[in-house]
């Protein structure tokens, strides 16, 4: 018998390739992670982020055809699935599905099987949802939310596939997309940043996990027939129109009642610091620092974000820095700031462990965010900034009421001085921020701060508290302000890309050694970069060596909760391969001050009295490195 045609069938020419179920079944299993990306990234993001996992397997799982079928002449660019009619045909398939799942119910018209939620995959007692990532995939995210599906799927379609804009053309006309130029124009609006399209936060297929309201499933569990009914409400609740769940906003339904969470989320029980407080307090941080902001008297805005805080809906982006726990507040917080910031309606509250960011569109709740970081111990150095908003590149800061005087400085150019930042009721003037760079790392900008105690650095890592910078030896460090500890930062700014989202509270950077070059090269720096984060674990410390004339340091070794370079083991050791301008090459190595000598084993075999080791070798030659210090203890190479 011969086999029954999917319908509707994708238009195609005469010439176009036929594969048959199992050739469509190949292609499916091979990429089905990328296929399920695809659609969770053109499915429309109202849909809240558990619902969009779910349907994105479900649309994918049913590209699957009943027999033979015509397969679209737009290949995959990728290497793996060039000219691949299998994987083109459940591609499209997935991407018509995506599309109709976004259009508008019809009143006369009966809903398209893509419209409707999923009967399967379906996941009882949990909510999930894709790892969060960081600012740049936050922005990129929402950018994608303003735009219309056919544009979504434009972007996608030239980002994660590769394909040109031909291409592009032609498979938004065979998915049924009526003005594909119209949708190409459109996704013109958003910066081509293709690579973050493969992060963690676009990833169905690799989850996180979180129970639905635990109170409510046992009383369902108790009442049955009250159980059917609560949830005939809800549904009829989630059907309708608006910005969410009424007065709260994008908060999700009210949890059983708590008197003390109750409490906590009352905004008439905000604590307000007094403007003054900061002046006679005993200590200063976080804590004394007053509300401020335009709308710090709009309750039903600081009742949105106290609900958001403790119960965030499935359309809130939530993130927080490694360690620090993302719940509701223990009792009533501290308010910091609530008020109008470029675009966004935002609140920020101090808890004494967190500093929690709550920001919603000017224009409703949808595409509201909730962002967390770790603020306990905070000294007045460290509580000198909080980041209020980023949009198109940019950050604002909220500064502590004791600073004067902000700028912003290039890291790497030490000798460009600063740019002076305004100061408008403690928010400074946008800053250009070095996270949403791309491409080379061409300037690494920090915000420059003055008080009575003096001026120092903080550096964007895509956190709300930005990190502190300092220079010098392990225990006796001090901030990087002066010119001396500018020129020790200047080759290794761009280093800093590699502690995004760590939850760094500060990062040093100590030029532990300078060796002699062969060959008459001149002299190298060995310089230390440690990254302290507020958890108090998880420290990175890399090793870098710059050579004369070099515009960057070259990463030699790297390692992660060690306590080499530190307060408590104030010694490092690390090698690398470097090749001289006369030809040879050379193992180089070099110790702190107190390092009595070097001794390599594995591919080079030779051992050096004093803290700086050069032996002639081979390229890609690998060896081990030991050391001895001065009192007799052995230290191993970094990394």
């Amino acid at each position: 018998m011969q086999s029954q045609d999917v319908a509707p069938r994708p238009t195609s020419s005469a010439s176009a390739p036929v594969v048959d179920v199992e050739q469509v079944e190949a292609a499916l299993v091979e990429h089905y992670p990328r296929l399920v990306r695809l659609a969770y990234l053109v499915l429309p993001p109202g849909l809240g982020r558990n619902r969009r996992v779910l349907t994105a397997h479900a649309l994918t799982q049913r590209a699957l055809p009943r027999g033979r079928a015509a397969a679209s002449v737009i290949p995959a660019q990728s290497t793996g699935r060039d000219g691949d009619p299998g994987y083109a045909f459940v591609r499209l398939q997935v991407l018509r599905t995506a599309l109709e799942a976004g259009l508008p119910l019809r009143r006369k018209a009966w809903p398209k099987r893509s419209q409707l939620p999923p009967l399967l995959p379906q996941v009882w007692g949990l909510r999930l949802f894709p790892r969060s990532g960081g600012a740049e995939e936050l922005a990129l995210d929402q950018r994608l939310s303003a735009l219309s599906a056919p544009a979504r799927a434009a972007y996608v379609l030239r980002g994660l596939e590769r394909l040109p804009d031909s291409d592009v053309h032609h498979v938004l006309r065979t998915a049924g997309v009526d003005d594909p130029d119209a949708a190409l124009q459109e996704a013109d609006g958003v910066p081509a940043q293709y690579a973050l399209l493969d992060s963690p936060e676009f990833d169905p297929c690799s989850l996180q996990a979180r129970p639905t309201d635990l109170m409510r499933r046992r009383q369902h569990l108790k009442a049955a027939l009250a159980a059917a009914a609560a949830l005939a409400v809800c549904g009829a609740l989630l059907a309708l129109p608006g910005d969410g769940w009424g007065p709260d906003g994008a908060a999700a339904p009210p949890y059983a009642q708590n008197p003390a969470a109750q409490a906590a989320l009352d905004p008439s029980r905000l604590v307000k610091v007094s403007p003054a407080a900061w002046r006679s307090a005993t200590r200063t941080d976080f804590s004394v620092w007053p509300a401020r902001g335009d709308l710090t008297t709009d309750s039903a805005l600081l009742r949105r974000a106290l609900a958001v805080w403790a119960r965030p809906g499935e359309t809130v982006r939530v993130s927080a820095t490694r360690g620090t726990p993302s719940g509701g507040p223990a009792g009533p917080p501290q308010l910091l700031f609530a008020g109008n910031v470029d675009n966004a309606r935002v609140v920020v509250f101090y808890d004494g462990l967190r500093i929690a960011r709550y920001a919603e569109p000017k224009d409703g709740t949808a595409g509201a965010a909730l962002d967390f970081s770790r603020a306990d111990g905070a000294t007045r150095i460290e509580a000198s900034a909080v980041l209020l908003n980023r949009t198109d590149g940019n950050v604002r800061y909220l500064t502590a009421p004791w600073v004067k005087k902000t700028a912003e400085r290039d890291l790497l150019k030490p000798g460009s001085g600063a740019m002076n930042l305004a100061l408008t009721d403690g928010i400074t003037a946008p800053l250009a921020s070095p996270v949403a760079q791309t491409g080379a790392c061409a300037s690494w900008n920090v915000l420059q701060i003055t008080d009575d105690s003096g001026t120092r650095l903080m550096a964007d890592l895509g956190e709300l508290v930005p990190a502190r910078l300092t220079t010098g030896r392990p225990g006796k460090t001090h901030d990087a302000a002066g010119a001396e500890a500018l020129r020790t930062w200047a080759p290794y700014g761009c280093s800093l890309a590699d502690l995004r989202g760590h939850g760094v509270r500060s990062v040093n950077a100590w030029q532990y050694a300078a060796q002699p070059l062969p060959d008459a090269s001149g002299t190298a720096a060995w310089v230390c970069t440690r990254a302290e984060t507020w958890r108090g674990g998880g420290e990175r410390v890399l090793a870098q060596f710059h050579t004369p004339g070099g515009k960057y340091g070259a990463v030699a070794a790297k390692a992660e909760n060690v306590a080499a370079c530190g307060p408590r083991d104030p010694h490092v050791l690390a090698g690398v391969l470097w090749k001289s301008e006369a030809g040879p090459w050379y193992l180089l190595a070099a110790g702190s001050r107190d390092t009595a000598s070097i001794s390599t084993t594995g591919g080079v075999e030779r051992t050096a009295q004093g803290n700086v080791l050069a032996a002639k070798t081979k390229q890609g030659v690998k060896a081990e490195l030991k050391g001895t210090l001065t009192d007799g203890r052995s230290i191993n190479g970094l990394g």
